[in-house]
């Protein structure tokens, strides 16, 4: 390592250089900068002269990194990272602590587990900030990049799901929280429920139905969805909702049914009087997982938070069956 040469370069413009990776446009980029846009342009050719490429190309459609700027695009994530964390004091004391830490969680983890964690986090470290953003398409490439401190979602365990949990991209590391099984809600004195009571209630049934389905990382197929087309059998999806809550009225408020994870049922049973039926189906549980990058797995703060909210989630479970 040449540190003389190293010496010689403005860190700062490595920063600069991510959020213009990040954004592929001046005007966004020196808006998070809180920079002018004549600044931010000097600083990109301070960058250019120091890096010895264009580094960016410009189109109608903003910056286009060159092949340069692309291969550092996948190293300077870690970089800043392991920058950061240098200049962090040693270890983490959680009640002391003014640490910023951000969520990315699926929304139906809002109910299913950050009830049993957030008391512990905050009661624990009074000073911490949790910022918590919508699980998105985006949030697995936030991670990589470090947008986001952690993850929250639902990995399914059927093997031919794109979201099963073995299917993670490089460098993101996962735990179990917990696993649930799908289970289905209809609105109260629907016509289904007899079926209930003459013992009709089967997967030809359940077909023969209207579905109400939530958008799973934009796409509106689940697991459930490809299991069932393996024997080109093909649920009847009428409406497709970005949310469980918008789900869920729908469904209070028709005679769709809709399946989802057992975990959100209690919750939205107190928002309507809506009324559980079994799955007709054999079909595999999804599990919900805590993620984060592996570039984070000995920080104290991150190792912290990690092992509190696997601790209190485990309680959690354990609590009704120790009553």
């Amino acid at each position: 390592m040449n540190l003389d040469n190293l010496a010689r370069v403005d860190l700062n413009l490595l920063v600069i250089l991510q959020i213009l990776l990040e954004e592929e446009s001046v005007t966004r980029a020196a808006s998070r900068l809180h920079l002018s846009q004549s600044a931010l342009s000097k600083s990109l050719n301070r960058l250019r002269d120091t890096l010895d490429d264009p580094l960016f190309l410009r189109s109608a459609h903003g910056l286009k990194p060159t092949s340069h700027a692309l291969q550092l695009k996948l190293q300077l994530p870690a970089l800043l990272q392991g920058l950061y964390q240098v200049t962090l004091p040693p270890g983490f004391t959680p009640a002391t602590s003014h640490r910023q830490f951000s969520f990315a969680m699926v929304e139906s983890a809002y109910e299913t587990s950050l009830p049993s964690y957030i008391g512990p986090l905050l009661s624990q470290a009074p000073q911490i900030t949790l910022d918590i953003y919508d699980w998105t398409g985006k949030s697995m490439q936030d991670l990589q990049q470090g947008q986001v401190d952690f993850g929250i979602t639902a990995r399914d365990l059927h093997p031919i799901s794109d979201y099963r949990l073995n299917n993670l991209p490089e460098g993101i590391m996962q735990t179990t929280l917990f696993t649930d099984q799908q289970i289905c809600l209809v609105r109260k004195n629907h016509p289904v429920l007899a079926t209930l009571k003459n013992g009709s209630w089967n997967l030809d049934t359940y077909l023969q139905m209207s579905h109400v389905q939530v958008r799973c990382e934009g796409n509106d197929w689940w697991a459930l969805d490809y299991l069932l087309a393996e024997s080109g059998k093909h649920r009847r999806i009428s409406s497709t909702l970005p949310d469980f809550y918008g789900a869920t009225s729908v469904c209070a408020n028709s005679d769709l049914i809709f399946t989802l994870p057992s975990g959100f049922v209690a919750h939205a049973q107190k928002l309507y009087p809506l009324v559980q039926l079994p799955l007709p189906i054999e079909f595999s549980p999804l599990a919900y997982v805590l993620l984060w990058h592996k570039r984070n797995n000995d920080e104290p703060g991150h190792k912290w938070i990690r092992d509190t909210i696997c601790e209190s989630v485990a309680k959690a479970i354990q609590a009704p069956s120790s009553k």
